[in-house]
């Protein structure tokens, strides 16, 4: 091998091996300080993993949509249960006030509080001021519980709440109509007549709609039937909370779902896009040992020209 002064191949080459070294040393200095791999590292699996990362995102704001739709009908149910307490509470008053040892006075007093009851239930599920609302949606007027913009109603409907990832999965929450102005039959009530002997000789039967249970002004604690009538508006209110209770398990189990599902999503795009931290440790040592070591023979490159000075004397 001659010796050059002009151009000097050694350095040259170390020069490029420690170039190479270095760069491999920032690669892993950067993937262990994000913790992710870069779209050099796996250009298609940076891909699949961003469309999983999406669905992830996608799935964990759906499931908060469900739990938003699970504390809707809790707040809902709660109020149905005051509202079931103030039924059986105007139950007991009928059955108190339907005593022929009460006088007439006594009988006002025990009216004041079943009128009151009354005016309460119409209080929390009537009008624009009614009490019962979720986040501006009220509960007991029917429909999807958004006040219309002119007029005293709601829209028509259902509350639509999307609980998945994708396009049209959604679910239709369904609100109860408790308004003093509902005048959906309940049920019915039977009359009989009797003869002297004490035989039923006939039957009557009448329905029952909701508002002449809670409107002051279709009954009163006196009115025939009154215990009846009450009867079938807590049967009425029963079935109603059944029926946001199976809307409620049925979010819980779809809660579920979605846990599960983004929990193997997040688990299927960390092994594509999540730095093995150990082996990016023992690259980053290698490369570091390596530049280090090139830089080193670098230096010692550098000095081989220097060996032409000792031919000159």
């Amino acid at each position: 091998m001659g010796m050059q002064v002009f151009n000097n191949s050694a350095a040259f080459n170390v020069w490029t091996n420690y170039s190479s070294n270095t760069t491999m040393m920032q690669k892993a200095m950067n993937n262990l300080a994000t913790g992710v791999k870069g779209a050099a590292d796996d250009p298609s699996g940076i891909g699949i993993s961003e469309k999983m990362r999406s669905q992830a995102r996608n799935v964990a704001m759906a499931r908060s949509n469900v739990d938003n739709s699970i504390s809707l009908i809790q707040t809902a149910d709660s109020w149905l249960q005051k509202m079931n307490d103030m039924l059986a509470r105007m139950s007991e008053l009928a059955i108190e006030a339907n005593d022929g040892t009460k006088t007439a006075e006594d009988r006002a007093n025990v009216q004041i509080e079943f009128s009151a009851l009354q005016d309460e239930i119409k209080r929390v599920t009537s009008q624009s001021t009614a009490a019962a609302k979720y986040n501006g949606l009220y509960l007991f007027r029917g429909g999807n519980g958004i006040a219309v913009l002119t007029g005293d109603g709601v829209e028509t409907g259902t509350i639509k709440v999307q609980v998945g990832s994708d396009t049209d999965q959604t679910v239709d929450l369904q609100l109860v109509d408790l308004q003093v102005t509902n005048t959906e039959t309940i049920g019915t009530t039977v009359s009989y007549t009797y003869n002297s002997s004490n035989i039923a000789t006939g039957s009557t039967r009448a329905a029952v709609t909701w508002s002449s249970v809670v409107d002051s002004s279709s009954m009163s604690v006196a009115t025939d039937g009154s215990i009846g009538k009450i009867s079938r508006a807590i049967n009425f209110i029963a079935n109603a909370r059944a029926r946001l209770g199976a809307q409620q398990n049925r979010l819980e189990q779809t809660k579920s779902a979605l846990l599960s599902y983004e929990d193997n999503l997040r688990a299927s795009e960390s092994k594509i896009r999540d730095v093995d931290m150990a082996f990016e440790t023992t690259q980053f040592s290698k490369y570091q040992i390596l530049t280090q070591v090139g830089n080193s023979m670098l230096a010692q490159a550098n000095q081989l020209p220097q060996q032409v000075l000792q031919l000159l004397g």
